[in-house]
């Protein structure tokens, strides 16, 4: 159906809005199995792209046991929800250790585990877990090209000799993101992809012979997921599935997912006979990728034009087409920003809006 993002009684949504698709979502999860031939096992969904728990739990219910976070919100809605790993791909410093293990403590249901890079990290989990009486998880964070964390390959030896040092800490396994791949091109993605894989390996065989346990490896993003799907040994770790936007669709045309998060929004000025004013500011989605950072489903001759806090101008054929109150919908370029700019979101089925999910973890902060 081409219409199908359209809403039935849309006066009942103001606009701008995040509209979610559920049954789009369940289709885009079981389409992510079915990259892993049905392994869940081999699954860690990013939840940074959805930060809700009722998106968590559609993913429980099909079998997925693992997720990954970025942030203490985002690893506190997965344990709310039910999930039974948590790896928070970021490492504690700071103020932010302290809250890491108080949520640890708070949650004995979930398997809690993070990310180090660094000796000093090492230390101070180590130090705040013997002071709170707990034994923690690590990752290996590994920096297979993306420059912006991440250890590099010579001091992965080192890192683990200061992990031996700290008998509340326990090495879990290793990770990777490679998010800076994204090339158009599957055989050049392909090409970087394995290269990144290769380091992951060579840190893999420096390790796993020195220690006494199953060492995972946890690699990737998106982009890569082609690639990583086929990797029996690794965990891939995806997020923008959940919804997909106009940026992937456009980069990783391979990747068969459906769009399943629509933003609303209303003509509110007519310009001039080409251009029309729209509520779908740089509040309402995310700025990070260049003009036109959406596409909008139902007017494919409207093109941004340029956009402020409030305000994005589109320039049309004819204006008329577009009087005032006109409900567009649009697909973000970016998807994971834009959600976290929302405090809700409208659920549609049937093209009824038939209830809200919070963005729970758009907050910095939950409990801990």
């Amino acid at each position: 159906m081409t219409d199908w993002y359209k809403v039935a009684d849309v006066s009942r949504v103001d606009s701008p809005a995040l509209l979610v698709y559920p049954e789009r979502m369940r289709a885009n999860i079981r389409l992510l199995k079915e990259m892993v031939s049905g392994n869940t096992a081999r699954l860690r969904p990013h939840v940074k792209t959805h930060k809700m728990l009722e998106v968590s739990q559609m993913m429980l219910a099909e079998g997925i046991q693992q997720f990954k976070c970025s942030t203490i919100a985002e690893a506190e809605m997965l344990a709310l929800s039910g999930a039974p790993d948590v790896l928070m791909a970021y490492q504690p410093v700071g103020p932010k250790v302290a809250r890491w293990v108080d949520l640890i403590a708070a949650y004995p249901e979930t398997h809690f585990s993070c990310l180090v890079d660094h000796e000093d990290a090492i230390k101070a989990l180590g130090a705040t877990a013997q002071i709170k009486h707990k034994k923690l998880s690590v990752y290996l964070d590994l920096d297979v090209g993306m420059g912006r964390t991440g250890a590099p390959l010579k001091r992965v030896l080192s890192l683990w000799e200061e992990l031996q040092l700290q008998d509340d800490l326990r090495l879990e396994g290793l990770h990777a993101y490679d998010g800076h791949i994204h090339d158009a091109d599957p055989a050049v993605r392909k090409m970087e992809s394995d290269a990144s894989y290769a380091m992951l390996l060579e840190a893999y065989n420096l390790l796993q012979p020195v220690c006494e346990h199953p060492l995972k490896l946890v690699i990737g993003g998106s982009p890569s997921f082609t690639s990583n799907a086929q990797r029996d040994d690794v965990i891939c770790s995806p997020g923008t599935f959940i919804f997909w936007d106009w940026g992937y669709r456009q980069r990783i045309a391979e990747q068969k997912f459906d769009y399943a998060a629509v933003l609303l929004t209303r003509v509110i000025s007519v310009i001039d006979e080409t251009h029309v004013c729209v509520d779908l500011g740089y509040k309402a989605v995310a700025s990070d990728p260049p003009l036109p950072r959406v596409l909008i489903l139902n007017a494919p001759d409207a093109v941004p034009a340029f956009q402020s806090e409030e305000h994005l101008v589109l320039t049309v054929n004819d204006s008329q087409v577009y009087p005032l109150g006109t409900t567009l919908y649009a697909v973000p370029t970016h998807i994971c920003p834009t959600v976290a700019l929302y405090d809700r979101v409208q659920v549609i089925e049937d093209e009824q809006q038939v209830t809200t999910w919070p963005v729970m973890a758009r907050n910095r902060m939950l409990n801990f």
